[in-house]
């Protein structure tokens, strides 16, 4: 049976995680996988979340299974975190998924069982997963220009050209915010001009937002995606807890579906749950339960939010520091890009070679893309990471 099968290929950015670790030398950086790391270089657990499992570990009397569309309680905090003040609230349903990538392939799924012949536009990049999750359910996959390799920003004009040609049958796939990989976001007018897009040619948006909280703060981060649901009758929407709240191996995530009507949604949440039936059943419940504790709760809320600010804030100066750095240091302005990006992420610009040499020459892990995870940066990183930058540049 599995004589014929091809020997694998490692995973692009988790094989890296891998060559670190058996990487033996002391000035080591790992900016490949996407986590979050303190000044110590550590991933913490949050205040908040600790808090939150004291609570669950002393209240928690049962550990049967809850249902196939998870913890409804998460469920309606997702929606109220992502689309309060929208009329979108009264027309959408959601369940909760194993991670977000959980939850791009259970609403791949249905838009293949929606209109088999839907075509998904993803951005030119994307992240790592959109395409073959997209292509593993069935769906056409269709790329948008977004990213332009000499400003290091987004290409508005252009990006809005190729989605001029999305219909119908069509499936416009965006970041909600931090762009993952190149951390170059859209602005809010561009949010305006696709919904009015939508509105004229009759795509449906698809909105993946996994870093809520991490580019200009919670609010801010959903405002394009809550005018796109105001405005539309209908989307699509993933979310996750794995950054925002530090939930990395939970895998703690939510699909939703804004429909017309809320007939329309609850049909499409009965298929979900049909799908989820048939490939993992119900979600894993520890993450979500801990989510649904910190926001029912406003005292953990508000230790939520202030550490999310603090880690938002970390990541803006560790931003600003490397771009001084490169600046002052090195006397190049090549960089400043860098200061301009959103979220976790950077795409320096560098080829596969040049990436190759950070990591063989220096022990700075980055994916072969060009793409770095300043979220993994410590203070005390930046000189050295600043000087091997420049010596491959």
């Amino acid at each position: 049976m599995f004589s014929h099968l091809p020997a694998p290929t490692s995973d692009p950015i988790l094989s890296l995680s891998t060559a670190y670790r058996a990487d033996q030398r002391a000035n080591k950086v790992d900016l490949g996988i996407g986590v979050y790391k303190n000044s110590q270089g550590e991933t913490p657990v949050m205040k908040a979340v600790q808090k939150a499992q004291d609570i669950v570990v002393a209240t928690q009397t049962t550990k049967a299974y809850v249902g196939l569309a998870g913890c409804e309680e998460f469920n309606q905090s997702m929606v109220d975190l992502l689309l309060a003040g929208t009329s979108a609230t009264e027309r959408v349903t959601a369940i909760q998924t194993p991670g977000a990538s959980g939850a791009l392939r259970m609403l791949a799924d249905l838009m293949r069982f929606a209109q088999p012949d839907t075509t998904v536009w993803i951005s030119n990049p994307s992240y790592v997963n959109h395409k073959p999750i997209m292509e593993a359910a069935g769906l056409k996959v269709r790329y948008y220009s977004y990213f332009s390799p000499v400003t290091k920003q987004v290409d508005v004009e252009l990006m809005l050209s190729d989605l001029a040609g999305a219909g119908r049958n069509d499936v416009v796939l965006l970041h909600g915010c931090c762009h993952n990989p190149t951390g170059a976001d859209i602005d809010f007018a561009a949010w305006q001009a696709i919904t009015a897009l939508a509105q004229k040619n009759g795509f449906t948006p698809f909105v993946d937002i996994a870093y809520q909280g991490f580019g200009d703060g919670l609010e801010q981060d959903a405002q394009g995606l809550r005018f796109m649901a105001d405005n539309l009758e209908e989307m699509l929407i993933t979310t996750s807890c794995s950054k925002n709240f530090a939930l990395y191996r939970e895998r703690t995530g939510a699909a939703m579906v804004v429909a017309n009507n809320i007939t329309d949604a609850n049909n499409a949440k009965g298929k979900l749950l049909t799908l989820a039936r048939a490939t993992y059943t119900m979600p894993p419940d520890h993450g979500a339960t801990l989510v649904k504790t910190i926001l029912q709760n406003q005292e953990l809320t508000q230790l939520w939010k202030q550490e999310l600010s603090e880690m938002q804030q970390r990541l803006l100066n560790l931003r600003k520091t490397l771009c001084n750095e490169l600046r002052n240091k090195h006397n190049t302005s090549q960089f400043d890009f860098i200061a301009n990006h959103k979220g976790m992420f950077t795409v320096l610009g560098f080829s596969p070679e040049q990436m190759s040499a950070l990591r063989e020459q220096y022990g700075i892990y980055g994916v072969a893309d060009g793409r770095i995870n300043i979220a993994g940066l410590t203070e005390k990183d930046i000189p050295y990471v600043a000087q091997a930058i420049m010596n491959v540049s």
